[in-house]
């Protein structure tokens, strides 16, 4: 080996460990790391250590992906959530239509149109995307 590799291999020994995630318990130490680089970092991109906490946002984030995929969701799933959530029936929701209409979309027979998708993100506080 070269004394650039011999030099590296000491201190990856010392870096490996921050950077690896392979289970649960290696996870949240990364996370825990994370939240102490943010406290410490912030958003400067100027401190010496903005780089590390990037690249560990990053492996949490492919770490998280892969183990906790976000499952999909259609616009009537979504609507089906918030009303579960908010207490509401399909007569409670005017800015959808009639109850038959809210029925209907909740069924998938219908999709939201962007009148009413609009209506339901002001009403939800919500991204009008959520509903797309």
């Amino acid at each position: 080996m070269t004394v650039f590799t011999d030099q590296l291999q000491i201190y990856w020994q010392n870096i490996s460990p921050l950077l690896s995630i392979r289970n649960e318990r290696e996870y949240n130490a990364a996370v825990e790391r994370m939240n102490d680089l943010l406290d410490e970092v912030g958003t400067d991109e100027t401190h010496p250590l903005y780089s590390l906490l990037d690249t560990l946002g990053t492996l949490i984030h492919a770490y998280e992906a892969e183990r906790y995929p976000i499952p999909t969701a259609s616009g009537a799933d979504v609507l089906r959530l918030l009303m579960e959530e908010h207490g509401l029936t399909q007569a409670d929701l005017p800015e959808v239509g009639s109850q038959g209409v809210v029925s209907e979309t909740l069924s998938g027979k219908r999709e939201l149109n962007v009148r009413q998708i609009r209506a339901l993100s002001e009403r939800f506080k919500v991204s009008a995307a959520v509903f797309v």
